[in-house]
């Protein structure tokens, strides 16, 4: 395609780890092949803004309308955007627009374009314009197979969400989780909507703790199908991996370096969970620090000069900080008494994580300069956060009315989604990068 323009599953990685056992292998690999269910998305609340928009079926062939039935999913899902019926509306992107009917029926913006199929090679042109200054924003035309017309929309409400919010959108990146179904378990990629699932390992072995290269086109993660714990990483394009860590004893937690040269892991080769670091061929293994108690869960920081990680050095589990060349670390989190899995956001401006509150386990926020935490989530089972790329919304585990999901917050809290699995237990997720 080408476009013109730790004491639960919850608890930090050694007592999960050291939880599950070692049981039989049977492994395959299945690069990219399709998952046998879609999630199914669910929306609630909406922001504290909603910009007004109607988005008119493409016009000039049939797949027209899916095209923008993807694109009004995409910009609901976001809850910033209130929907303006644009049903039996005909527009294609050369048409002139009566900016004052489409301002009269409550719509401030209007999506619409046009679609060809050309020996089942795809053009689509769109266009949005502003029906209040009565102006164009944005215009541009993609080229594509069939195949490719759902990412096409995806990139289309991109545009769509960034011009209007001058906030880039994540419509078009993807999602990677772990789905257990009995004795199985699967490490999936699916499209930020859950949609167009793909299987990228198969095993009879836990697979836990997928973490994306920050080019998107790897994932690191950690199998037991040796017996123990070990660190992998695997290309998407391909379905190749390699193991890159393989010590003695536990091999976990994976982290990748903002320049995708470094990962940050864990390794109990000295008897307790330590955190080191190690380039991404396997070479260069380097202890970060030395603690009496246990440290997992590392993650960077956008500037790759630090680490974030969990430590119950302090007596119970808390976020800590340290530089990566090492020396002392620095406590976090001072709200309540048990903090785990934490993930920054790209601005570095703030970090989420799992707190536990009157027995239930949340999603928390805390302003890395003010301190300042909200709690996003009820519980009583959230697990594993981790931030979309722009930063706005939130992906995490859930178990909701006895099901387990995988769920999306706003950082504000105030629009969620849930994506439901119907064949398994969906645990693990991660939020795949801005790729070009």
């Amino acid at each position: 395609m080408t476009a013109v323009t730790p004491a639960k599953t919850a608890a930090p990685s050694p007592w999960r780890i050291w939880s599950f056992g070692t049981l039989v292998l049977a492994v395959g690999l299945l690069a990219a092949r399709p998952a046998d269910a879609q999630l199914r998305v669910d929306i609630s609340g909406v922001g504290a803004t909603q910009y007004p928009i109607a988005t008119a079926d493409f016009a000039g062939d049939p797949q027209g309308q899916a095209v923008a039935e993807v694109i009004r999913a995409d910009l609901t899902r976001s809850g910033q955007f209130q929907l303006i019926n644009a049903t039996g509306t005909s527009l294609n992107a050369e048409s002139a627009i009566a900016y004052d009917d489409w301002r009269n029926r409550g719509a401030d913006y209007l999506a619409y374009g046009s679609i060809t199929n050309s020996g089942g090679q795809y053009s689509v042109s769109y266009r949005l314009v502003d029906s209040v200054r009565k102006t164009q924003l944005d215009g541009v035309a993609f080229t594509g197979t069939e195949k490719e017309l759902r990412r096409i929309s995806h990139q289309i409400a991109d545009r769509i969400y960034e011009k209007i919010t001058g906030v880039r959108g994540v419509f078009s990146t993807r999602i990677a989780y772990v789905l257990q179904a009995g004795n199985n378990y699967e490490l999936q990629i699916a499209d930020a909507d859950g949609q167009n699932p793909q299987v990228m390992l198969r095993s009879k072995q836990s697979i836990i703790s997928p973490a994306w290269s920050p080019d998107g086109k790897r994932l690191a993660y950690v199998s037991f199908e040796a017996g123990k714990p070990v660190v992998y990483i695997q290309t998407l394009a391909n379905g190749q991996r390699v193991p890159i860590a393989n010590f003695k004893g536990n091999n976990s937690a994976p982290a990748w370096s903002p320049n995708g040269q470094q990962l940050a892991i864990v390794l109990s080769r000295d008897s307790i969970s330590q955190i080191y670091t190690i380039n991404a061929d396997g070479s260069g293994l380097r202890r970060v620090m030395r603690s009496p108690l246990i440290d997992t869960e590392p993650t960077y920081t956008p500037d790759g000069g630090s680490l974030i990680f969990t430590s119950d050095r302090g007596g119970n589990p808390h976020i800590y900080k340290v530089p990566v060349a090492g020396g002392d670390a620095q406590r976090i989190t001072f709200n309540g008494s048990y903090n785990i899995s934490p993930a920054l956001s790209p601005d570095a401006n703030n970090l989420v994580y799992v707190t536990r509150r009157d027995g239930a386990f949340r999603i928390a926020i805390q302003n890395m300069g003010s301190g300042s935490e909200q709690l996003l989530t009820a519980g009583p089972d959230d697990e594993s956060p981790s931030f979309a790329p722009n930063g706005m919304q939130i992906l995490y585990s859930s178990i909701q009315g006895g099901r387990s999901v995988l769920a999306v917050t706003s950082v504000d809290g105030r629009v969620r989604q849930t994506l439901s699995a119907l064949n398994g237990k969906v645990r693990e997720p991660t939020w795949g990068p801005f790729t070009n």
